[in-house]
């Protein structure tokens, strides 16, 4: 039986207020002295109301543009330096009761092969995982409640972080799967997961129920109101993102940062994280189905914009996107990406045996190496540290050192030790070498003697074959 609706919902996504912001936005756009202001208050780094922050995408004065892609580049740089945190999605199941018209998994899909992973081949999707060096996965399962209940996703992390091999070791699960109780909430919390991360898909409700007509899903405000379930079991961190092409992305924008000011409103604290995915091809879909898409260029001034609206929250893109695009999402706020990524069961230890699993296409095929030598080769840092996470510096605390820039003496350093023990275990001779500089030139940056020294001593020991240095 589905979950009872509630109202809730409906109070923190408003259709007329998402409407109203609209039309605003649309009547202010050529307002040069507002949207000045606007710019000079996120400058200040108070972030942005979702009507200030759709005025400023409604904007297409060029000078407007300019300044709202500089401001992006300068909080970035203020608050999260060079680092960019790597990761890589964990496909546990495809098995599916949904009817999603834009994902394959979906109930009717019968060209599909459902798989499930489970004993020795969780256990070589992880090795494997290892051997590339990741430290930090994001699982991902469709919605089954007998074939994937919640009771085989808690064994399924508690499988991940016992596994170690030579050098490696998950230190961090994060959670993507479908909307759940308070109870289960409380048992992923218990589980010592990352973030819980849940995709809006669209905010839009009429258009959610025709891209949702069968499942649990289908029930918006039980989905909806997901993260404050999540908040309420003890989960501090949560992420969430709508799929950019489901409905018009003017209409998402506002949706994710009014779900965002209800969860400050609401918790004190807002998302975690907020990706940033596109519809991309996949079987059984239908990309002609489709026509809410935005190019490349809009979708890097609406990046820069949730950037600034949103200065504390960490933006993720993934493999969806190519080369060429996340190059410049770099530039402009991004600060997590995936990297070595497969969306099917079992795709990292093996090739497919019986046909294609995936989820979607992606765009970005290159190796975890190959990604970590390219954000070297352009100044990055890869951070593959997930010291906040075990050392308690989650939700509002995580955000109390964010704002006040604190975090930069423990981020840095982390991520200088974490790309250590990559180029020490996993990294090919050019990457080493690459990397290696990028330290040394990172280190002699550091300000403080003291964190300095500290460091210096850990990349040491980490020379010498000692592990999991964390500040």
């Amino acid at each position: 039986m589905y979950k009872v609706s509630s109202s809730v919902a409906e109070e923190f996504i408003s259709h007329d207020e998402i409407i109203d912001s609209l039309q605003f936005a649309k009547d202010n756009a050529n307002n040069i002295a507002f949207l000045n202001e606007i710019i000079h208050k996120a400058s200040n780094f108070e972030g942005l109301t979702h009507s200030e922050a759709i005025t400023l995408l409604e904007c297409e004065d060029k000078q407007i543009i300019s300044k709202i892609f500089e401001l992006a580049y300068k909080i970035k740089q203020k608050f999260y330096g060079n680092r960019i945190v790597m990761f890589a999605p964990l496909y546990l199941s495809n098995h599916c009761v949904n009817s999603c018209l834009y994902c394959p998994y979906h109930l009717k899909n019968k060209t599909i092969p459902r798989k499930k992973l489970q004993g020795d081949d969780l256990v070589q999707e992880v090795v494997a995982l290892q051997d590339m060096g990741h430290k930090r996965l994001a699982i991902e399962s469709g919605e089954h409640p007998t074939i994937n209940p919640i009771e085989y996703i808690l064994e399924c992390i508690n499988t991940i972080y016992s596994i170690n091999h030579k050098n490696g070791a998950i230190r961090r699960v994060n959670v993507n799967i479908a909307a759940t109780s308070v109870g289960n909430y409380k048992k992923l919390k218990d589980a010592k997961i990352g973030t819980y991360i849940l995709f809006q898909e669209t905010y839009n409700k009429e258009n959610y129920k025709r891209l949702h007509p069968v499942g649990p899903k289908s029930n918006y405000a039980y989905h909806t109101e997901a993260m404050d379930r999540a908040m309420q079991g003890g989960i501090d961190d949560v992420g969430i993102g709508v799929l950019f092409g489901l409905d018009n992305y003017k209409y998402e924008l506002v949706g994710l940062l009014m779900h965002k000011e209800h969860l400050e409103a609401s918790f004190g604290v807002g998302p975690h994280t907020i990706s940033l995915p596109r519809v991309r091809p996949a079987d059984d879909i239908d990309m002609n189905d489709f026509e809410d898409g935005l190019t490349d260029e809009r979708f890097a001034k609406l990046v820069a914009i949730l950037r600034i609206a949103v200065p504390y929250t960490g933006l993720i893109i993934s493999t969806r996107e190519d080369i060429k695009v996340r190059e410049r999402l770099l530039q402009v706020g991004v600060t997590q990406l995936s990297g070595g990524s497969k969306t099917s069961v079992g795709g990292y230890s093996k090739q497919e045996e019986e046909g294609d699993s995936s989820q979607f296409e992606i765009a970005d095929n290159r190796t975890l190496d190959e990604v970590v030598n390219w954000l070297l080769s352009l100044g990055y840092i890869p951070s593959f540290c997930t010291a906040c996470y075990r050392e308690g510096r989650t939700g509002d605390r995580f955000m109390r050192l964010v704002k006040s820039g604190a975090i930069a003496n423990v981020c840095a350093p982390n991520a200088l030790l974490t790309l250590a023990e990559y180029l020490y275990d996993y990294a090919k001779e050019d990457t080493k070498k690459i990397g290696f500089e990028v330290i040394k030139k990172e280190l002699a940056n550091i300000p403080s003697d003291k964190v300095k020294a500290v460091v210096q001593e850990n990349l040491n020991k980490i020379k010498d074959g000692k592990r999991d240095f964390r500040l």
